[in-house]
């Protein structure tokens, strides 16, 4: 189930959140109402160089005043403001959605921590001891819109049509093994990653524990978080690109490696050595965005769907290809990736 729908203009043209609503909404039988979600890049030129963070509170007395004392100590806010909603008579409101731009001081923690260092830690800080609030994303010009809902009604809600980038992700969530709720909504978002996912990462006890063990902390209750750390462990800290970074993720069978040519099989074994724990098992179709574009991928036997198509600059995934006509009638050229083969778009 889930769905799935995303897009980037690789000349980083921007584009409003309108036809995303529509082409998710139709795929509203991939999803049952408890969750879905819209990000997009470029949303903030105006405070380009800080970090958007987002929180959800449950009430404004206690936990954002605790939030903001942890953001003070380790860095200046910029500007603050709850995030514009719009009610609407199929949505409850259960939390309270507000944004800081932030800009981190990096001998804050007395250490040679790097900005997205005291990110991670401010995330991880909150979420784990400040009941009654969750940071959900914390990337320099990105905008995450998520609650318990329908596509349209959580478009609705946030007014995506107000808000323009050069990348959107969206998704329609249909809970499985883990309730629906605003924090487990997608995207899932850390730093400038942002992920969508339709599946289930059933090596989620794995990854988490390695992700634990390299200073990461899952707080979401769903498996779709560990996707986002993954891909912030391997690209930003361990810098693989993303070709590779998506071969230790979703990497060939060994029977496949041994058939390959020798610099071939002696890179994807150690990816596999290497990586083991970060590897993703179960039946996926991931997107996953940053600054610099997009990607997707499906598990090594494609048990999820997953449908590429271009026009001109622009580079559209979705679960359907329905959806990706309801964007842009006349593609280029469609198509099916193969199991396990990464479809990237980059910004020129």
């Amino acid at each position: 189930m889930c769905g799935i729908i995303s897009v980037i203009d690789k000349k980083k043209n921007p584009m409003d959140g309108t036809a995303v609503r529509e082409a998710l909404s139709i795929m509203n039988e991939r999803g049952n109402g408890e969750g879905s979600g819209y990000a997009v890049y470029g949303a903030f030129p105006e405070f380009a160089d800080y970090y958007a963070i987002h929180v959800f509170y449950d009430d404004l007395i206690g936990p954002k005043t605790a939030v903001e004392e942890e953001l003070e100590k380790v860095g200046t806010i910029k500007h603050d403001e709850e995030i514009p909603t719009f009610e609407q008579p199929n949505l409850k409101k259960r939390h309270i959605p507000w944004r800081y731009f932030f800009q981190p001081n990096v001998s804050a923690l007395g250490t040679t921590a790097s900005e997205e260092d005291i990110l991670v830690y401010l995330m991880k800080k909150v979420n784990t001891t400040i009941p009654g609030a969750l940071i959900y994303s914390t990337g320099k010009n990105i905008a995450i819109f998520k609650a318990a809902g329908w596509p349209e009604d959580v478009a609705n809600f946030y007014r995506i049509q107000d808000y323009e980038g050069y990348i959107w992700l969206s998704h329609n969530r249909y809970p499985t093994n883990t309730a629906g709720w605003w924090g487990g909504a997608h995207p899932f978002n850390l730093l400038d990653w942002s992920v969508v996912h339709n599946g289930e990462i059933t090596s989620y006890g794995t990854n988490k524990r390695y992700l634990e063990g390299n200073g990461y902390v899952c707080t979401m209750h769903t498996d779709t978080e560990v996707v986002a750390y993954l891909t912030d462990l391997l690209q930003r800290q361990h810098e693989l690109p993303p070709e590779l970074a998506f071969k230790a993720l979703a990497p060939p069978f060994w029977d496949e490696i041994d058939r390959m040519p020798e610099k071939e099989r002696e890179l994807n074994t150690a990816l596999r050595m290497t990586y083991g724990p970060a590897m993703m098992n179960g039946p996926f179709a991931i997107v996953v965005a940053s600054s610099e574009g997009i990607a997707g991928i499906t598990d090594r036997i494609k048990l999820r769907p997953l449908v590429a198509a271009e026009k001109g600059d622009r580079l559209y995934l979705s679960s359907e290809e329905a959806a990706i006509h309801v964007m842009e009638p006349s593609p280029d050229r469609v198509w099916m990736p193969r199991a396990g083969e990464p479809v990237i778009g980059r910004v020129y």
